[in-house]
């Protein structure tokens, strides 16, 4: 099926862009655990960080379906999108219910790469999924918001200049429906730093620059609040189908990575006198990978194209996460098998690949939670927690 020739020159910048960072590049930040600054300005100047900023704020005004493909292609490529995926879905929250001088103020510099909008506060150590049990507190002062709180797994934190932060504005026990009393806020990390604002840097599995956060009566601006006071977890849920559309297109894109490398060496590598792609053993698992990608990759951007009508796309978007991580999970064991020992080695950038490609099955959400979510909300079965 042809793919429109947008879409599809779309693609062919991103590929070109990411052919200045090889993977010698991306192995030396992962073994120092740096984040890779270079890449994301190279995004920025290129124009694709700000995909979804109207034109009038120096934007390129696109919709998801355009960003999908930026991520997809960063992630084919071998790149790693994580270090700056935040800011396409983080955006939506800001431009469906920011105020005019919100936007004025930050739209223009995040588009041109003056200011980076990475960060996004939600989990904390005590609720993680289940956000409407966060903790964090903001409680108005006059013209201030206090926060007090905590809140963890907030990538890119230390590279980040805004963050939006999410927390409880009324106590849980004071209002009417479970989902009222939360609030978004656009905090300034660089006012915020050391002045009631501590970043502790989380190191993990693979180099994904994740960090816990601890505020102690941080001040911040009442104009900081982002729309309607208490009515932030509604704001976040729209960003949320967003962020597993991108996710998605970009675990389409690593399991394309996997199932190319994949080809290429069992094309090449010879064992007791012939090509190991002869073998019907390696050939049946690329070839069970390739079908799921694609029909992974087919609900992606069925989900970007109805999230871009304005239609509720949660069952959608679940989906489309769901069924990506998994394909791109599938690919990556496969991937790793079909290169046996040198699949180990460094130098493949397959081991590399393989340790950031398991987190999509846990994050943004788990499979579980997806699988929970479409047996209540799409079959209609009983609420299991």
């Amino acid at each position: 099926m042809d793919e429109r020739e947008d879409l599809a020159e779309i693609r062919r910048a991103v590929r070109a862009l990411c052919a200045d960072f090889p993977g010698e590049y991306w192995r030396a930040k992962d073994r120092e655990r740096e984040y890779p600054g270079e890449f994301v300005d190279a995004l920025t100047r290129a124009g694709f960080l700000a995909a979804l900023i109207p034109e009038e704020f120096g934007g390129s005004g696109l919709k998801l379906d355009a960003a999908a493909v930026i991520m997809e292609g960063i992630q084919a490529a071998g790149c790693n999108g994580a270090s700056a995926h935040a800011q396409m879905y983080i955006m939506n929250t800001l431009l469906r219910y920011g105020s005019a001088e919100q936007k004025a103020r930050y739209l223009p510099a995040i588009a041109s790469g003056d200011l980076r909008l990475q960060a996004f506060g939600v989990s904390e150590p005590t609720s993680g999924t289940d956000t409407l049990s966060l903790k964090t507190r903001a409680v108005r002062d006059g013209d201030c918001y206090v926060i007090n709180g905590q809140k963890v797994w907030t990538s890119r934190a230390e590279h980040s200049d805004l963050m939006l932060l999410l927390a409880r504005t009324t106590p849980r026990d004071a209002v009417a429906k479970r989902t009222e009393g939360l609030s978004i806020f656009l905090v300034d990390m660089r006012e915020a730093i050391g002045k009631g604002l501590t970043i502790k840097p989380i190191r993990t599995l693979m180099n994904h620059s994740t960090t816990e956060l601890f505020f102690e009566d941080l001040r911040i601006p009442a104009t900081s609040l982002v729309g309607q006071e208490g009515q932030g977890f509604r704001y976040i849920l729209s960003g949320m189908n967003a962020e597993r559309i991108l996710i998605a297109a970009e675990c389409v894109g690593d399991a394309k990575w996997f199932i190319d490398k994949a080809t290429g060496y069992a094309r090449e590598r010879e064992v007791f006198g012939r090509p190991i792609g002869r073998n019907q053993g390696i050939q049946f698992p690329i070839a069970r990978c390739y079908a799921r990608m694609r029909a992974a990759e087919l609900m992606v951007h069925y989900a970007a194209q109805a999230y871009d009508t304005g239609s509720n796309v949660g069952a959608e978007a679940n989906m489309a996460k769901l069924l990506a991580s998994e394909a791109s999970w599938e690919a990556a064991d496969m991937c790793l098998q079909t290169f046996g020992g040198f699949g180990f080695a460094e130098e493949y950038d397959v081991e590399r690949k393989f340790r950031e490609a398991r987190l999509y099955t846990v994050a943004p959400i788990s499979t579980n939670l997806i699988l929970s979510y479409l047996a209540e909300h799409v079959l209609g079965l009983p609420r299991s927690y």
